[in-house]
């Protein structure tokens, strides 16, 4: 089966993907949600951004379904802005982007370390895998079709 890029590459996920997160700010409130920070000055305190810029990447992260607003239990008239299942999932991408900007150098020495909050040891380097968990090179990858994939699969479970 023949493979045309730009057919491809207008049905890519990544530049809709791109676009859901927007831009850097997006990114810096997506880190500290996953930090726990849930509340609108707490974001605007600890990021330092303009409150007119925050409170439209939020917007923007909530319509986007990456985040929720969200009434506070305690006073109805506070909300609290979460992340959905589905920016929770950015999690991955966003230390894989941060282990990289570390590894080249883009910004300066960071002075906190991601670590398993079980026993406080630093997380690996994120690494592409295979279904099997063997780590792989960008070498080994291919593009196959959505057909190809479902026909060797099926293939796989008949034998």
């Amino acid at each position: 089966m023949t493979h045309n890029l730009a057919q491809d590459l207008e049905q890519c996920a990544l530049p809709s993907a791109l676009e859901a997160m927007g831009e850097r700010w997006s990114f810096l409130i997506l880190r500290g949600a996953l930090s726990g920070i849930r509340h609108f000055e707490e974001f605007q305190s600890t990021l330092g951004i303009a409150r007119n810029i925050l409170a439209n990447r939020l917007a923007r992260l909530v319509e986007n379904g990456i985040m929720v607003r969200q009434p506070m239990q305690c006073d109805r008239r506070k909300v609290e802005y979460r992340l959905t299942e589905k920016g929770q999932d950015l999690a991955p991408a966003m230390i894989a982007l941060r282990q990289w900007g570390e590894k080249w150098g883009c910004g300066p020495i960071a002075c906190q370390v991601l670590a398993d909050s079980r026993d406080r040891q630093p997380i690996r380097q994120m690494t592409i895998q295979a279904h099997d968990g063997r780590p792989l090179e960008p070498s080994d990858l291919v593009w196959l079709c959505v057909d190809e994939v479902t026909l060797m699969t099926q293939e796989a479970a008949a034998a």
